[in-house]
């Protein structure tokens, strides 16, 4: 009888206490969720939610990826993705700063320490601003004559903001904090992913809730919801699976005074090599406009004031505009990101040093030229699948009620599998590591 080996995931001890330690944070993590913000009013957040159209749904979104925390304006409102935006542009700066670039190329446990300091340091100013742009940009949502976001007036250089900011701030810290110590005393290298993760997942009854709030169609949304999240499922763990292997040829070793055969290898390209980095920095750059343009839309220069508020409408999503920017900057950004990790990595280099080479091909240059060429062509689907998840939400909201459900078939959905997927081989190897295989026969 053949019993798969996840049945004896419970035998090995330290890995049992690994997973234990990841719910008991995962759950003080959901607790700390429901600690609101000083002065905030949530039913006015809430309100803007139930009323749906643009503004509805782009709440419903950043909802959702915090974890239900927008909607009662929790501390962990803003969840780790200060800290991600942070960790994205230090990555980005690495090929632009020499000296940086050379601290990783000649000591990279040395330059990972480095980076790992600066991006704590970047995410607490980077967090500060996003608490005071969040607050502005959801009071630009607030409908006329609705209740007021505040309950102490309006934003400003005083006592109540600055607590506000303070809170806010510590509240990702802290999430950041949490994130840190699952990835050392729970799941490895899990941490910040099980964090999104966990918020994500609490999310989802509501978001059902509010679909089946139809008495009419209930049924009809329902099936439709379903199909669609097992068939965007498929994709995502389809393209995400996906590889274009490029034939390279090794070179024989000597064996005394023969030499062997040269050695016949194949190296994999991603389809989708950046993951949801794209989409987590498209939103965070599409938010920015709309946080500095916060501050000038009460100045007294009508023309500055009117500039503001379109800009804030714009990418703070009030404009059906919005949509088609987030796509085209989430499929640019793929191709950006792609080049940059690519161009880090330098397989013609490394292929050159192993001394392997691709049929055809020249070593070195020319060999990291048509590895480019042929990884930003199967990047393209890539992209354009990324960037259609992203806009998901508004694709298919005529084809259900409740727009804001349809949170979950985009940005969410992709973060879910990914999570699931890397959770589940990382498990696995363990279980391997630990001496179980695939199946133990039991007699």
């Amino acid at each position: 009888m053949k019993i798969s080996a996840w049945r004896y995931i419970w035998t090995a001890e330290d890995l049992r206490n690994r997973i234990l330690i990841t719910i008991g944070l995962l759950v003080i993590y959901r607790l700390a969720a429901h600690v609101p913000v000083p002065g905030v009013n949530p039913d006015a957040v809430r309100a803007i939610l139930d009323a749906g159209g643009v503004g509805g749904n782009f709440l419903g979104i950043l909802d959702l990826l915090s974890g239900g925390t927008v909607s009662n304006l929790s501390v962990l409102a803003m969840g780790v993705y200060p800290y991600i935006t942070a960790q994205i542009i230090l990555q980005l700066l690495v090929p632009i700063i020499p000296r940086l670039q050379r601290i990783m190329e000649e000591d990279p446990t040395r330059g990972r320490e480095l980076m790992e300091r600066w991006t704590y340091y970047l995410a607490v100013p980077m967090a500060a601003l996003n608490a005071f742009g969040q607050i502005r940009i959801i009071q630009s949502l607030q409908p006329p004559g609705g209740q007021a976001i505040l309950t102490f007036g309006d934003l400003g250089f005083n006592l109540p903001t600055i607590t506000m900011i303070v809170a806010m701030t510590g509240g990702t810290m802290f999430a950041i904090w949490l994130g840190e110590l699952i990835s050392e005393y729970g799941l490895r290298k899990q941490g910040l992913s099980l964090i999104i993760f966990a918020g994500i997942v609490a999310r989802i009854p509501s978001q059902l809730g509010t679909l089946l709030q139809d008495e009419t169609r209930w049924l009809t949304s329902l099936l439709v919801f379903l199909v669609l999240v097992v068939l965007m499922a498929f994709a995502i763990v389809f393209v995400q699976q996906g590889r274009r292997n490029v034939p390279v040829l090794y070179p024989g070793r000597r064996m005394g005074n023969r030499m062997s055969m040269p050695v016949r290898g194949n190296l994999p390209l991603q389809i989708n090599m950046a993951g949801m980095i794209p989409i987590i920095f498209a939103q965070a750059l599409l938010t920015f406009p709309a946080v500095i343009a916060q501050f000038f839309v009460t100045s007294t220069t009508q023309w500055v004031a009117d500039a503001a508020n379109a800009v804030s409408r714009l990418f703070g999503g009030q404009s059906e505009w919005y949509w088609l920017l987030y796509f085209l900057m989430v499929v640019a950004f793929t191709f950006f990101y792609t080049d940059v990790l690519f161009t880090q990595q330098n397989y013609g280099e490394n292929l050159k040093r192993a001394g392997a080479q691709i049929p055809g091909v020249t070593k070195g240059a020319p060999t990291q030229k048509y590895l480019t060429k042929v990884l930003r062509r199967i990047t393209l689907p890539g992209a354009l699948f990324l960037g259609v998840v992203a806009v998901m939400p508004f694709l298919v909201r005529p084809l259900l009620p409740v727009s804001a459900s349809l949170s979950i078939l985009s940005t969410g959905l992709l973060i879910v599998v990914g999570v699931v997927r890397d959770t589940f081989f990382g498990l696995d190897a363990e279980l391997k590591l630990r001496g179980y295989n695939d199946s133990l026969l039991v007699k």
